[in-house]
């Protein structure tokens, strides 16, 4: 049989750091490659569709691909109107949100091939999910300009079977129609007995042996092993599930059924504040309509299929005055179980292993597919494992533990990609429920498939009070690390060893401790000082806030005349919980201004966001991407860092502003 091969046109978009090259390109100008050009690192999701390009899920997408690339190099129909086949960048290609957009906007405004020196999991996935190419090989570039034809073999090197059957079929829906026809299907698992770290044990335990006869479980997974498992939770927000249910739709019919729709959950969470903070422009532009349009299909659609959809709260007067939940939020107070797997059409699913679930986002194409199937592909990953001992010092917290831990080389060469980050330890056991969330939420900006903590007698605590399930229930759900687990590599972080730590603006990767900040850049004035997000808006981070602001009362320290800040709840109970504890009243002496529920000035689109360039952000969110949360600079910090600063008027931790 004839080995298949493609053939992709010559035209190739070099995504340099010379702007004017990058312009010179779009206007036609064809270079060749040139191992010594500086390539663009590290160009997220939001800079190939930002977030208002995302109220579009259909080809209109094209037109305004890349248009939030930093420097504002790329306009709209650049990309359209330049049809380049092959895209290329350097490092860490598709970080931050799992949105699928992203790639198919590439699709639609003609490329074949993405080619970069590492490519971000997810952004990968969903690359291979609708059919466009991807590699780290440069040599292709110079088989390109030489007209061969590429085998296909090329595109699949070093890719699990299921997902080299993907690429090959030209995406997912091609080969799960094949699958579920019985044409194709994926090998059985055959790994024997082995010791397991916990995401493997999950995802052995979720294996799916026979469909139809309903068994699941194998023996033993090992990185690498490719399968398909059932998903014991699966969730959508507003932003993607118009585009899945189209998906759904044009793939399985209007009358396709959305399987065990009691594993299925849908949440109105990310744009509930939009149109206080959209631009006129925007709005004659209809970007506001299109954006509400979305719940509106969200709505229907989890109406007809008996979703449970957690949408808006309104007040006497029939107002929306905020959301139930932001998704992550409500998936760990409300849903998620220890040793479950977990899925979102958000990146920051990870969330949920903050109790011992294998959680992980997911894009459009992923999640129609599992509505239908009721199953997930997983190519089982290799786990690094993180021992947090020591005591940290008092003003120390899991913001300052992973911004450090993100600013390692490990992470930052790309070696975290696709990996899953296991937290333990001495000092992880001290951690409650809300810090190990904050661990396992940013997992995903180390490029990570998730991060997890294994569940223990403070999880139980959790649930029992939380939920009000039985202790002893709970305990058969825990899953643990067999001793003698193999980890691609082990680190011993010593919290005692930490000091207060801020991601310089670009991306959360770029953490320096605070001394550092202030030697780099002197005193670095704040405009904007942001507490909330599913990151920065829990009960424990709302102590935070409130513990620094208390003490500023006590010596007449208010927030700055000069600096807005934003305390915003992740969900209705965070809120309830700051009110019982009486840190409404802290929060309105001291200035703040307190925000109803919802995702808001993290996704640019609710109070906080920037709206010059000139406005500095320090920001307890859990991305600093160029143009996530405005035209300013976000610096990242815990909530410790963002109440202090906004007292001072400048980057500092409550050590230093209070110790005089």
């Amino acid at each position: 049989m004839a080995t298949r091969t493609v053939k992709i046109p010559n035209e190739v978009l070099f995504l340099t750091e010379d702007p004017d090259l990058l312009k010179r390109q779009l206007q036609g100008e064809k270079i060749r490659h040139d191992p010594a050009r500086p390539l663009i690192n590290n160009i997220s999701t939001d800079e190939l569709t930002p977030g208002w390009v995302c109220y579009w899920y259909d080809e209109t997408l094209g037109h305004y691909c890349l248009v939030g690339l930093r420097g504002g190099v790329v306009q709209k129909d650049a990309l359209f109107n330049r049809r380049p086949a092959v895209v290329v960048s350097g490092l860490s290609k598709g970080c931050g949100s799992s949105r699928e957009t992203a790639p198919y906007s590439e699709l639609v405004a003609g490329v074949k091939l993405v080619v970069a020196k590492t490519i971000e999991k997810i952004y990968g996935q969903n690359c291979q999910n609708i059919g466009l190419l991807t590699s780290t090989d440069f040599s292709l570039l110079e088989r390109i300009e030489r007209d061969e034809e590429i085998p296909m073999s090329e595109f699949t090197r070093g890719l699990d079977p299921i997902s080299a059957g993907i690429v090959e079929n030209g995406g997912l829906f091609a080969y799960n129609r094949r699958r579920l026809a019985g044409e194709v299907s994926p090998p059985a698992v055959t790994t024997a007995a082995r010791p397991m770290t916990v995401a493997e044990k999950v995802i052995a335990r979720n294996a799916i042996v026979d469909a139809k006869a309903g068994k699941l479980g194998v023996t033993a997974v090992q990185p690498g092993d490719a399968l398909f498992c059932k998903a014991d939770l699966r969730f959508t927000h507003e932003y993607v599930t118009p585009m899945a249910e189209a998906l759904f739709t044009a793939n399985f019919g209007k009358e396709g059924k959305v399987r065990d729709v009691s594993s299925v959950v849908a949440f109105r969470d990310h744009l509930t504040f939009l149109g206080q903070v959209m631009t006129q422009k925007q709005k004659d532009m209809g970007l506001l309509k299109l954006a509400d349009d979305l719940a509106v299909v969200q709505s229907a659609f989890t109406q007809k299929q008996g979703i449970r959809l957690y949408g808006e709260v309104k007040g006497a007067d029939g107002k929306v005055t905020g959301s139930e939940a932001i998704c992550h939020n409500g998936v760990l107070e409300d849903l998620a179980l220890p040793g479950q797997l977990v899925i979102g059409s958000d990146s920051h699913t990870c969330t949920a292993g903050a109790i011992g679930c294998f959680a992980f986002g997911v894009g459009a194409t992923d999640m129609a597919n599992a509505w239908f199937t009721g199953d997930i592909r997983v190519t089982v990953p290799r786990t690094v494992r993180y021992n947090l001992v020591g005591e940290p010092s008092k003003d120390i917290c899991a913001k300052d533990i992973i911004l450090n831990i993100m600013a390692q080389d490990y992470i930052k060469s790309g070696k975290a990609i696709g990996q899953v980050l296991e937290f333990g330890g001495p000092a992880v056991a001290r951690l409650n429920l809300d810090e190990r969330a904050t661990l396992t939420n940013m997992a995903v900006e180390a490029g990570a498939t998730t991060g997890i903590v294994e569940a223990d007698e403070t999880t139980v605590r959790y649930l029992v009070d939380g939920r009000g399930l039985k202790a002893d229930d709970v305990r058969k759900m825990l899953v643990h690390a067999d001793k003698g687990a193999a980890y691609a590599a082990e680190f011993t972080i010593d919290l005692a060893k930490i000091r207060p730590v801020v991601a310089l603006p670009g991306d959360p990767r770029n953490g320096v401790e605070l001394p550092e900040l202030q030697e780099k850049k002197g005193r670095v004035k704040v405009d904007i000082a942001y507490g909330g997000s599913c990151t920065g808006g829990k009960k424990t981070d709302m102590d935070m806030y409130a513990s620094v602001l208390a003490e500023g009362l006590k010596r007449g320290m208010k927030v700055r005349d000069d600096v807005a800040m934003y305390i915003q709840f992740g969900s209705q109970k965070i809120k309830q919980y700051a009110v019982q504890q009486g840190y409404l009243e802290v929060f309105a002496r001291s200035g703040a201004r307190v925000i109803e529920p919802s995702c808001g000035a993290c996704i640019k689109a609710g109070p906080g966001v920037s709206f010059k360039e000139t406005e500095v952000t320090v920001s307890a969110i859990n991305r600093n991407f160029p143009g996530r949360s405005g035209p300013g600079d976000v610096y990242l910090a815990s909530p410790f860092v963002v109440a202090a600063s906004a007292l001072a008027g400048h980057i500092t931790s409550p050590e230093e502003l209070f110790k005089a």
